[in-house]
């Protein structure tokens, strides 16, 4: 269940994070998408992380295009925001330089205009100075994935982490999102689906039929509030996680907030672009967003299933949204809720003990035993349910 704090390893202060962490785990994240560089070659402030417009520097030459005058101090601080991370068991999902985008949209592409030499060397860098913890690296973000550094980046990292941790790439929304995809380093792929408030959940179907096989997510939905008060607000998120994990997103699922993303310093700090910003928000009102406690309980609602293996699934059931691993648990997710059908002919693929669950709360509102193999799941429909077949 991962957040989006893309601006915290240069902006946030050990104090801020802890508020922010605490915060996370509580509503069950376990992991935080970040840049380990602010990427925009032309921004300019003070290296103040309370200062507006500021921001810490990794690397004096990186607004030159190039990763070698490293910044030791950055790095020391970075160590003890990523400890509060873990901490609060947060995983850091590190991503080395973007290749998109970037804090402010100012030249923010570095991570595609840097040697892939150099790229690759700081992938190394980050893997022997984090790579001990857990960690997920994503090599690639907001670009292509073809960029040559990627590809650079990804070989140095499965050469050098001896731990193998996951790594992968998160695409620009309009990509193809199989770049490497038969490469020995790639672990898994993780689309965008831009900014518009629309549910796309078929981007992920499309990526999970990919072969050699990938695990694949949406690693950027719609963040919320941005750019609009309105805008993919509340329940919205919710049902775009449920609907991303149905269609093939088992890896899990990403949720993004206007305004912490960038962690902009307080609800006034000027020089944000507009679209992505929750107006009238700094990171901390941002951190109570509705739309994060929705997302965060997949994980809480999931915890403890054998989810491995799960694949989209929509003939077992009535239910057009539907997770199965034959004979060991079956998931449906319905958005108005109500009796499901089940139709299970052979007697072998859904386990016959069920719950029903509100995930708007976490709250368990039916459970039973079905009698025989076609037997529906009762609800009274009206409002989201999970529904749960597993006999551990």
């Amino acid at each position: 269940m991962g957040d989006t704090a893309w601006a915290l390893p240069w902006r946030a202060t050990e104090e801020a994070v802890r508020v922010y962490a605490a915060d996370r785990q509580a509503k069950g994240f376990n992991a935080v998408l970040m840049m380990s560089v602010q990427p925009d070659r032309d921004a300019r402030g003070p290296r103040d992380r309370t200062a507006d417009h500021g921001f810490d520097v990794a690397f004096e030459d990186l607004s030159e295009g190039h990763l070698n005058e490293l910044n030791p101090a950055y790095f020391r601080f970075l160590d003890r925001l990523t400890n509060i991370l873990a901490e609060h068991e947060l995983v850091p999902v590190l991503q080395p330089v973007f290749q998109g985008w970037g804090w402010k949209g100012q030249r923010g592409d570095s991570g595609a205009v840097v040697p892939p030499g150099e790229y690759a060397r700081y992938c190394r860098y980050l893997v022997a100075r984090y790579g001990a913890s857990p960690a997920v690296w994503l090599v690639g973000a907001d670009g292509s994935g073809k960029e040559p550094q990627v590809a650079a980046g990804g070989a140095e990292i499965g050469r050098w982490d001896a731990y193998r941790q996951p790594c992968g790439i998160h695409y620009a929304p309009f990509s193809g999102n199989r770049a490497c995809q038969e490469a020995d380093w790639l672990d898994f792929q993780w689309c965008q689906t831009g900014h518009r408030g629309e549910h796309v959940p078929e981007r992920l179907t499309d990526m999970w039929r990919n072969t050699p096989a990938k695990a694949v997510a949406n690693g950027e939905p719609t963040y919320e509030r941005g750019g609009v008060p309105d805008k993919a607000v509340g329940w919205w998120q919710g049902h775009e996680a449920w609907s991303n994990l149905c269609a093939g997103g088992t890896m899990g699922v990403v949720y993004g907030a206007g305004s912490l993303w960038q962690w902009r310093l307080h609800s006034g700090e000027p020089g944000h672009h507009a679209y992505f910003l929750a107006k009238e928000a700094g990171w901390r009102e941002a951190l109570d967003f509705e739309g994060s406690r929705y997302v965060g309980l997949v994980g809480r609602i999931l915890d403890g299933l054998p989810t491995t293996d799960m694949r989209p699934d929509w003939e077992i059931s009535k239910s057009p949204r539907g997770l199965l691993s034959p004979g060991v648990l079956f998931i449906a997710y319905c958005e108005r809720g109500g009796r499901l059908g089940i139709r299970d002919l052979t007697g072998t693929q859904v386990p016959r003990a069920y719950r029903v669950i509100d995930p708007r709360t976490g709250e368990t509102t039916g459970r039973g035993v079905r009698t025989g193999d076609t037997d529906d799941i009762p609800d009274e429909g009206g409002a989201p349910r999970v529904y749960i077949c597993y006999d551990g």
